[in-house]
């Protein structure tokens, strides 16, 4: 035994010890995950602003990063309402101060009054504070013109992102054939199938219809679910809208065909609605699918099961390192309500700093408050110029040759197509790089412009984009888009 010890420890001495953690020992669903949005070339981004940092010689001074929807990295200022009723519940000793409106000072102790010991260093309850969850339900009626909500069926959470792989947890079961299914939008947002890849379920991609504006199609709804029947069990249908890479918004008829698709075919609806404040196109209005499922009235509105998620990250908030959000379920089991609570508590309770914001949010000041006339105009403000840069960036890239940018009509990024020479497309299968993926490393290199490739987000065989957020200001958008425009003439030059 003595020996056996010794051999041990030389083996150890020498380095020669396996460590117990490695890539072939590790779960083999989290290398599958990937998330472009905060991929390789970002990485390249932080080591470029690094080496300016140093003083090494680039062809550009800064690193602009169009890559990711963060509203006040890129500059935008936050609203002081919101701020004022956080720094007052952070520090009450605030409350004294004579700097903050009555009506801040209001909400910020009826806040509270509803948390343990009075204080935000105290946990929650795993659902979120009761008192906001009321809230929520209120914002939910207000918006939906009076439609109920019930606060019990509401569920605070860190970000929308975290609800939405809650929600997913329940619904991933099975194995082989009955694996579960889980129809998606390509293009989509990556945190669906890197949640899909963690969670080993099967990702069920539809294509949006680009030439239509992106618009969903109940038709490849059918196409995808009937292929999908014979490798896995399609048991949810996802839905962004504001679309996220795309910008488009659905119309109501849209969304009431996808709602009769989804009850005719059994599927739990997710809708993804965080950008339901970000509407800019004419003729363009944000329906809930909540909204839209109640007035189609039975069988839908008693049956259809539904989860929609909404955040304080987009919007015209813009705060998203303090990762307040919800989700509201419609139709659930009753029974798998109990499972998902128990689920949350487990995580203990979302950030309490974030279920502050989402209170000042879903309750704004009203006409008679003192803060209800610079919260106005705030709000109004960053609409307007989101509106502003969403127009322009159509605009400016619709004018360059060989790229076609359809209207952004909500949300916050343009997703415009870029034709590549068959030169670079081959260059970049030699890199063992997806060719937009080459295109966007090279425009980071020589210009600093840091936008995600279309791959990243899924797209049609043999169709290249690429994801700009509208986000930077509009003195740094104009010259952001001509300078990109130009860059793509003189890569396509290059390689012709």
């Amino acid at each position: 035994m003595a020996l056996r010890a010794g051999d041990h420890s030389q083996v150890a001495m020498n380095g020669l010890k396996e460590k117990v953690l490695t890539l072939d020992t590790m779960n083999p669903c989290v290398r599958m995950v990937e998330y472009a949005v905060r991929g390789p070339i970002v990485l390249r981004a932080l080591e470029l602003e690094q080496e300016l940092r140093q003083g090494v010689k680039k062809p550009f001074t800064e690193v602009i990063r169009a890559n990711i929807g963060d509203a006040q990295a890129m500059g935008q200022k936050p609203i002081t309402f919101l701020r004022q009723v956080l720094a007052l519940c952070v520090h009450p000793d605030l409350l004294k101060s004579p700097d903050f409106p009555e009506d801040a000072k209001r909400r910020a102790e009826r806040i509270l009054q509803a948390c343990g010991g009075h204080s935000l260093g105290a946990y929650s309850v795993s659902s979120g504070i009761q008192l906001i969850r009321e809230d929520v339900a209120r914002y939910i009626e207000r918006r939906d013109g009076g439609i109920p909500a019930d606060p019990n069926n509401i569920y605070l959470s860190t970000g929308a992102s975290d609800a939405i792989v809650t929600v997913l947890k329940l619904l991933v079961a099975g194995e082989g054939r009955t694996r579960t299914g889980v129809l998606i939008p390509i293009p989509q947002y990556p945190l669906y199938s890197a949640a899909l890849a963690e969670l080993n379920a099967v990702q069920v991609d539809y294509y949006l219809d680009e030439e239509r504006a992106w618009a969903l199609d109940v038709a490849e709804l059918r196409r995808a679910l009937g292929q999908a029947r014979d490798h896995c069990r399609p048991r949810a249908l996802c839905v962004i809208n504001p679309g996220n890479p795309t910008g488009q918004v659905q119309a109501r008829e849209c969304i009431e065909a996808v709602i009769r698709f989804a009850f005719e075919e059994r599927l739990f609806l997710m809708a993804d609605e965080v950008y339901q404040d970000n509407v800019y196109a004419e003729g363009s209005r944000f329906y809930s699918f909540k909204k839209v499922l109640t007035e189609l009235g039975p069988p839908y509105a008693a049956q259809q099961e539904l989860a929609s998620f909404h955040s304080v990250s987009k919007g015209y908030m813009g705060e998203c390192g303090f990762r307040g959000g919800y989700v509201e379920v419609v139709n659930m089991d009753p029974a798998v309500q109990q499972q998902m609570q128990k689920l949350l508590s487990v995580r203990l309770c979302p950030p309490v700093p974030g279920q502050v914001l989402l209170d000042a949010v879903v309750s704004p000041p009203a006409p008679s408050d003192p803060s209800f006339a610079l919260f106005q105009a705030e709000r109004q403000a960053v609409l307007a110029e989101l509106a502003a840069k969403a127009k322009l960036t159509e605009q400016v890239f619709n004018e360059a040759p060989g790229i076609r940018c359809n209207p952004v009509q909500g949300a916050m990024y343009s997703f415009p197509r870029v034709q590549l020479p068959p030169r670079a497309v081959q260059r970049a299968q030699e890199l063992g790089l997806a060719p937009d993926m080459f295109f966007c490393m090279r425009l980071l290199e020589e210009t600093g412009i840091c936008v995600v490739p279309g791959s990243g987000f899924g797209q049609r065989e043999g169709t290249y984009h690429f994801r700009m957020t509208i986000l930077p200001p509009l003195e740094k958008l104009r010259p952001l888009l001509e300078k990109l425009s130009q860059f793509h003439a003189k890569f396509t030059r290059e390689y012709s």
